[in-house]
């Protein structure tokens, strides 16, 4: 039993890895597509970051994901492996196909599938689970408000301004608003690692009679977050980079703060929100500052479908897998 332990711990690292891999482009398709960074870098850059949100943002999300979307008490390791392999494998196909889905919320529909196995819907928080739902609609929403009410005073600030020297300005901008919205990402996507890992120890009786999350996890978590940010998904990055809208350092600028505020603020409140979700959101809303017709809505369209489809499709693959497992042990 000892080792199926081990195994999820190093699985769940392992997921943590991929996040980052899906989730580089977040914070650093801008700066890569205004060339204000190499895209080697770029990432090198945002690992630093993701790695340095180590307490500065609190827990608040891991106890949101250890307490607040399946009851405890059902969870054993055979459950985490079974949610684990589930969002692992719904990650991998959408990263292979360079779609900018959410790491997030295949974590969470990982864990909804083995709960609905053992009890239908009695052991799931139904409150948590709306607040995650919600936000589904609500970060694209709110980086898309940001970030087109921004992009629209920064053009009148900057109305008479030369275009050569606004540029040169907001590439060093740049520097600092995908900094800021790589501490967010690491502050809010590591933590839902460590709400996994925490609740494994927890129901196997590691870490006593009292929830919490262990240093040594925090810092596994973040570290595997940032390698996975450093060797990046470069489709990924094409996408958002390029695919949605085409983007100068202004646009990057306003897009990463944007995404920034909305991230950081649902992390300090306990929400895993989707980074992915967010800035893809605060990219479309600078770019409809031009026109509407300036973003591509059919790469949007696409991008919608697998937001749509993640935790459904998560939550069937590790629902399955958990079936398959009680089985065979």
């Amino acid at each position: 039993m000892e080792i199926v332990v081990i195994l999820c711990i190093v699985i769940a690292l392992g997921f943590d890895f991929l996040n980052g891999m899906n989730d580089a482009a977040n914070s650093i398709a801008t700066i890569v597509s205004t060339k204000v960074m190499t895209p080697r870098v770029a990432v090198l850059w945002a690992a630093f970051w993701n790695f340095a949100a180590a307490g500065i943002l609190g827990l608040h999300v891991a106890n949101t994901i250890g307490k607040g979307i399946i009851e405890p008490s059902i969870v054993n390791e055979y459950f985490i492996l079974a949610s684990l392999i589930g969002g692992i494998s719904w990650v991998y196909f959408c990263t292979h196909y360079g779609l900018p889905i959410s790491v997030s919320h295949a974590l969470i529909g990982g864990l909804i599938g083995p709960a609905i196995v053992i009890g239908g819907t009695k052991y799931l928080i139904g409150a948590g689970i709306l607040k995650v739902v919600l936000f589904i609609i609500l970060s694209p929403l709110l980086g898309f408000i940001i970030g087109f009410l921004m992009m629209t005073l920064t053009l009148w600030v900057f109305r008479n301004r030369s275009p050569f020297k606004v540029d040169n300005w907001f590439k060093l901008m740049q520097l600092a608003s995908s900094a800021i919205f790589s501490l967010g990402h690491g502050g809010n996507d590591a933590q839902k690692t460590m709400g996994i890992i925490a609740i494994l120890l927890y129901s196997t009786g590691h870490l006593g009679a009292e929830f919490y999350v262990p240093g040594w996890v925090v810092v596994s978590a973040y570290s595997a977050i940032a390698l996975g940010t450093y060797f990046g998904g470069w489709k990924v990055v094409k996408t958002l980079g390029v695919g949605l809208t085409d983007l100068r350092p202004v646009h990057g600028f306003n897009a990463e703060t944007a995404g920034a505020l909305t991230v950081i603020g649902s992390t300090l409140a306990g929400i895993p929100v989707s980074t992915t979700h967010t800035i893809t959101g605060a990219i479309m809303g600078v770019g409809a500052t031009r026109r509407l017709t300036a973003v591509r809505w059919s790469v949007a369209s696409n991008i919608v479908a697998a937001w749509l489809l993640t935790i459904p499709a998560s939550m069937v693959i590790s629902g399955l897998i958990y079936w398959v497992i009680t089985l065979l042990t």
